[in-house]
């Protein structure tokens, strides 16, 4: 039997959407408000999904204290109160868009997990406006 079991988390950070390959007028462009150069800042809200077989001994899919302590490890502390752009080492050539953060979570959480288990990850940047990969 394969359930999904899922864990929300939070955190707050800043960031600025800017391609240095591009001018000043592309970006402001393309990103708008988001190409601010004193950056601007999200309360993301992060879903983590995971997939698998009931373990028969523990009934459980994955511990949920240990997914937990995963997201907090790798994502929350990663993250948390952070200018992505500056304080974050993934992205320092990575466009710190919710797509390409989602997708560095999902890498974090993935290392992480054993192989029997999927996993997806939804990530929040407004109440209205999410991203989700795999997609």
């Amino acid at each position: 039997m394969k359930i999904a079991v899922f864990r929300r988390a939070h955190f707050n950070a800043a960031h600025r959407l800017h391609n240095p390959a591009w001018s000043d007028e592309k970006n402001q462009a393309v990103f708008g408000l988001c190409n601010n150069p004193n950056y601007h800042g999200h309360n993301y809200e992060l879903e983590v999904k995971v997939v698998g077989e009931v373990d028969p001994e523990t009934g459980y899919v994955i511990d949920m204290g240990a997914l937990k302590q995963l997201i907090y490890e790798e994502v929350e502390q990663r993250f948390d109160h952070k200018n992505l752009n500056l304080d974050v080492p993934e992205f320092k050539d990575l466009i710190p868009s919710a797509e390409h953060i989602c997708f560095v979570i999902w890498q974090l959480l993935r290392q992480r997990l054993p192989d029997n288990l999927d996993l997806a990850v939804r990530l929040y940047e407004t109440p209205r406006n999410y991203v989700e990969y795999p997609a």
